[in-house]
């Protein structure tokens, strides 16, 4: 079982490091077909591996998100679709927090809360955010709405991520937060280069850091499961 759970990341690897060299050398007709196999074989590897957690919360939303997020790639391939694509991975995004919500200990457990110690944690990802709708605020016209919305999910997404430290092991995590950090670099990218200023290697930048993104957080999640 465990050998076949290998064989699917090393498909996910395989088809990843394939759509990159695909966007690093322009064929981009080719990525009709490599694109939307990404996700598809690493949903396969988390469903593989996350057997022991059938039928909780946890495994359906991450397994939502990894849906929602492969509708979005698929989506994204077409530029006329930029909008469906956007509200694909802002679901993703919403599956994304309710799974770091529940893979914590104690997850529905209300506690003080000391919001200034909160905010000033999370103040890099706010100034990220920030400055990265600084650059882009100029060239959004009538797509400013639907950014600003999802914006302040993938911050909540992040930030929930954060929230999850001395509340998981530590393997769990870094990888998650890593992951929703990768995210949000990978989301500024697009947008810099979609509202902003395009640059030839952003391509690779926002797959590169987008298809990292992905595997740390299913990563992180399997090592919360398997130590629950």
């Amino acid at each position: 079982m465990k050998n076949r759970n290998i064989l699917w990341l090393y498909l996910f690897l395989f088809v990843s490091i394939l759509d990159i060299l695909f966007t690093a050398n322009g064929q981009s007709e080719y990525r009709y077909f490599s694109k939307p196999l990404i996700l598809i074989m690493l949903w396969a590897y988390f469903l593989f591996s996350s057997k022991d957690i059938s039928g909780t919360i946890l495994r359906k939303a991450i397994s939502a998100a990894l849906i929602f997020s492969w509708l979005g790639d698929v989506l994204l391939l077409f530029p006329n679709l930029f909008l469906y694509g956007l509200g694909a991975f802002l679901m993703a995004h919403i599956c994304y927090i309710i799974g770091f919500k529940v893979a914590q200990q104690n997850p529905f457990v209300i506690g003080q809360v000391n919001f200034i110690r909160l905010f000033f944690l999370n103040l890099p990802i706010y100034i990220f955010a920030a400055f990265t709708y600084y650059l882009i605020r100029g060239g959004l016209g009538q797509m400013q709405i639907p950014v600003i919305i999802y914006l302040i999910v993938i911050v909540m997404m992040a930030t929930t991520a954060r929230e999850r430290y001395l509340k998981t092991n530590r393997s769990s995590f870094w990888q998650v937060m890593a992951g929703a950090i990768l995210f949000l670099i990978s989301d500024a990218v697009l947008a810099i280069n979609m509202f902003f200023k395009s640059f030839p290697e952003s391509g690779v930048l926002v797959m590169g850091t987008y298809i990292t993104a992905q595997l740390l957080i299913v990563r992180g999640v399997l090592a919360h499961s398997k130590a629950a």
